[in-house]
């Protein structure tokens, strides 16, 4: 049956980002729902973000668009132009290479449910905050190409 069943699928919590910059991350909880699924050609993660964390350092990805509907609680967008509100049933897009850095904050008292749907990463994310890219070659580094080793 193609119903997914999101308490069956199995969560990551956090991040794998180096210390300290998955901290803001801990009580996270993204499930792949397209992989559990059966899907290759997309990714869909469902992400529980529960009040006083973040979806991820605000970033952005050279080679693949990203949108992000909200599905239930409310959200700060935090982005190149300011501090945006969002709310159940809005929707953002993130168009590949356009330099503009963003994370999804819950600053509200309830958890903050988002669908975050975008290509399988094959291209470099650049991290707008910290020192950290993401490359399919090297994975994390910081921007002077040198690896952490946490």
């Amino acid at each position: 049956m193609p119903k997914i069943e999101i308490t069956a699928v199995e969560p990551i919590l956090g991040s794998d980002y180096p210390h300290p910059f998955g901290l803001p991350l801990a009580g996270r909880e993204a499930r792949n729902v397209a992989k559990a699924g059966g899907a290759v050609d997309f990714n869909a993660n469902h992400v529980i973000i529960p009040p006083g964390c973040w979806s991820s350092q605000r970033h952005w990805h050279e080679g693949e668009d990203e949108l992000v509907v909200v599905l239930s609680g409310n959200a700060i967008l935090i982005d190149q132009q300011g501090r945006h509100a969002m709310a159940a049933g809005d929707i953002a897009i993130f168009p590949k290479n356009d330099g503009n850095g963003h994370r999804l904050v819950n600053e509200s008292v309830l958890p903050l449910v988002i669908l975050a749907i975008g290509k399988p990463q094959m291209s470099k994310v650049e991290y707008s905050d910290v020192d950290l890219v993401w490359t399919p070659e090297g994975g994390q580094r910081r921007r002077d190409g040198t690896p952490y080793n946490d």
